[in-house]
């Protein structure tokens, strides 16, 4: 979903976005809870004594990052701390640690995609209230695969980049973690940019995929007869 101010006037578009927002909200705080109690399983209590092993959008939302998801269908939320020294393993664990989020968000996106298809197929859009149901199995599937796509690029600050520790030389993960703020400010600026012409990096990867996890659900037999 690319936000433009002519959509305002759009009541469909408007029921869109107010059926976003607890998508937004859940699935950043479940996002940023599952980094945390993966750090905690391999020992690491800093998110857990900080209260962020919570599913409380409160101790997690970033209000820019909730508003990014929620008319650009990217965002963040504010970073789970993680301290690698307190694990057994410090690469192992701050691969496992910060691939929970995406992997998070992945799961809700399966769950939602098997909610949402025999719903749409048996019900559909017969009225008001089914196409609203509708609408929000399908924003909560593609938002959250958007999600879980978007955190893995390698990119600071997102997850993505925090995984390449566990693969990268030390000095050469840290070298390019100096310029940190600098990538991450251009990174956003590009992403914004192009949504401004209506170009989606995010969406040219996760429009397929959604797709492509339909079309299998449907292949069910029960879908077929």
């Amino acid at each position: 979903m690319i936000f433009n101010f002519q959509y305002l006037s759009d009541p469909q578009y408007i029921v869109q976005l107010l059926l976003s927002l607890p998508i937004v909200l859940f699935s950043l705080a479940f996002h940023e809870a599952s980094h945390a109690y993966v750090a905690h399983k391999l020992g690491d209590d800093t998110a857990k004594n900080l209260g962020r092993l919570t599913l409380n959008p409160l101790k997690h939302i970033d209000p820019v990052g909730a508003l990014s998801m929620l008319f650009f269908g990217i965002g963040w939320a504010k970073p789970v701390p993680i301290m690698t020294r307190n694990f057994e393993k410090p690469k192992l664990g701050m691969i496992l640690s910060a691939g929970a989020g995406p992997l998070s968000n992945l799961i809700l996106s399966i769950i939602g995609v098997i909610i949402y298809v025999p719903v749409a197929w048996f019900i559909g859009r017969t009225n008001a209230v089914t196409s609203a149901v509708c609408t929000f199995l399908y924003l909560f599937h593609y938002m959250n695969l958007a999600l879980a796509i978007f955190n893995l690029f390698p990119v600071p600050p997102l997850d993505g980049s925090r995984v390449l520790l566990g693969f990268l030389p030390e000095n050469l993960y840290f070298g390019i973690m100096k310029y940190e703020n600098y990538i991450r400010l251009g990174f956003i600026a590009v992403i914004f940019a192009l949504n401004r012409f209506n170009i989606s990096i995010v969406g040219w990867i996760v429009e397929p995929i959604s797709d492509g996890m339909i079309w299998l659900i449907t292949r069910i037999p029960i879908f077929t007869v």
